[in-house]
């Protein structure tokens, strides 16, 4: 028991404080908003008050797709879970459909809902919002909202004009209906609402209706019903970012060496983005440049935002034109970008295209073997590993992060191209006419990588892809 306490400490250490809510919910808490103080340490407590196993900490991980730390902390993959569960989930399917609606508002509509509900929920409720499950954990409480009482959210929600959060509702509604109807009155309680016990944060005990199948259970109660109720709402409700603003948003480019810029404008202009380009800047302008285009108010009608850089570099510091000097780290770069910085952005996804020109030794990993356990999100390669790893980055939610270096050299070269850019440009491209996701479109990129590394191994490329992309993403 003693590990699986140590393994709680390393996720929760890990965890965003918007994280921790979510995962505490999952769990059956409702009283998240204490979670402001103290959320790592809170959701350390709700876990530890539960009784449960590495099953249910796997699943609850994969639920806030949090993938980096079933693969580091955890040593497994989504795939390896997801095949666990097929026997059975602990997890409420109602729980998980609040915990994805709330992470596609933005915080217009937080505050459209807030005042819509005035009526409803006390003021001094209203007053501590911070979040969507705020709002659910205090509809819960007045028994205002349940997994069989949705119809004051969802008109809700179409009254703030998110019909499509609505309409993901409705769908979960008429998927309970159809397999209620069909199902004996024993089977039907294992879709009423469990009684929360009396505790500080009312977790349900791992009973059989509870869990499923659980190593505490005598025998797996209601798990077909169950399953047929998970299988159902997956398939009317595929997990996809919506890409729905035109423009879909802000790509800014900046090119500090002259080279591809131009090329990088046309291919996000052709995805529908609004291309801001800036050329030959200084690390310290860079910054600056960052900084102004994050706190544009635009990024609230935004769907995604872009970021590519092209820049010398020493280690992991963008050098911009200077020769030399302390640079900008790539950690600064993502974290102008977070939610707390930048809250237009939250729950949007966020892209890093980054090619660096390395003026040092680039460093790589040992044989470039063994790195792809380090490397966060779902990326590989049909060949030996070019992925080198650095842990520091991403760290937040919806980020893709891909950056390329190689010899400052090839800068040399008459006409130059980055092998990285072109393959990029190319399978983007390619991808916005197949309508292919992005993972699928980097798997792509990293072939022709490998493939050039293979023929010209003087002149090679180290890529780190990592991404903590909750949904699936189509650039089209």
């Amino acid at each position: 028991m003693s590990s699986l306490y140590h393994t709680i400490s390393q996720i929760t250490d890990e965890l965003s404080t918007d994280e921790c809510k979510r995962v505490s919910y999952l769990c059956g808490a409702l009283d998240i908003d204490k979670f402001s103080t103290d959320p790592r340490g809170m959701l350390q407590s709700v876990l530890c008050q539960r009784r449960i196993d590495n099953t249910f900490l796997m699943e609850l991980i994969l639920k806030i797709r949090r993938y980096d730390l079933l693969r580091e902390v955890l040593s497994t993959s989504k795939s390896t879970v997801e095949g666990l569960l097929k026997n059975g989930h602990s997890v409420s399917e109602y729980r998980v459909l609040m915990a994805d609606v709330g992470e596609d508002m933005d915080t217009e509509d937080l505050k459209s809902l807030t005042f819509l509900l005035r009526g409803t929920l006390p003021k001094h409720k209203l007053e501590n919002v911070q979040s969507f499950l705020d709002i659910v954990v205090e509809l819960e409480k007045l028994d205002q909202l349940s997994s069989e009482k949705m119809d004051l959210i969802e008109q809700s929600l179409r009254s703030i004009h998110r019909a499509d959060l609505a309409k993901k509702i409705s769908q979960y509604q008429q998927t309970v209906l159809m397999i209620k109807q069909g199902s004996s009155p024993q089977d039907r309680l294992q879709f009423s609402r469990m009684p929360l016990p009396n505790s500080s944060f009312a977790i349900p005990s791992a009973s059989c209706n509870a869990r499923p199948v659980s190593k505490f259970c005598d025998k797996p109660t209601g798990v077909k019903k169950e399953l047929l109720v998970s299988n159902s709402y997956r398939q009317v409700n595929e997990e996809v970012y919506s890409m729905r603003s035109e423009p879909r948003g802000v790509c800014l480019i900046i090119d500090c060496v002259g080279t591809e810029g131009d090329e990088l404008e046309q291919t996000f202009k052709a995805l529908h983005f609004h291309v801001i380009i800036h050329k030959l800047l200084s690390w310290r302008d860079m910054l600056s440049t960052l900084r102004e285009v994050a706190h544009q108010k635009g990024h609230y009608r935004a769907s995604a935002f872009v970021c590519c850089i092209i820049s010398r570099s020493h280690s992991s510091n963008l050098l911009g034109t200077e020769p030399n000097g302390p640079g900008l780290n790539l950690n600064a770069v993502r974290q102008l970008f977070t939610s707390e910085l930048c809250p237009g952005l939250a729950g949007k996804p966020k892209l890093f295209f980054i090619q660096s020109y390395n003026v040092s030794e680039p460093q790589r990993c040992a044989e470039f073997m063994g790195c792809e356990d380090e490397v966060s999100g779902e990326l590989e390669t049909d060949g030996p590993v070019v992925l080198c790893c650095t842990r520091s980055i991403p760290v937040d939610a919806d980020i893709f992060w891909s950056h390329c270096w190689t010899k400052g050299e090839q800068l040399e070269a008459p006409k130059h191209q980055s092998v990285y850019l072109k393959a990029l440009r190319s399978f983007l491209t390619e991808g916005q006419k197949r309508r292919t996701n992005l993972v699928d479109v980097h798997m792509s990129v990293n072939r022709a990588v490998y493939k050039h590394n293979h023929k010209s191994p003087e002149s090679s490329y180290f890529l780190n892809v990592r991404h903590t992309l909750r949904k699936i993403l189509y650039l089209s």
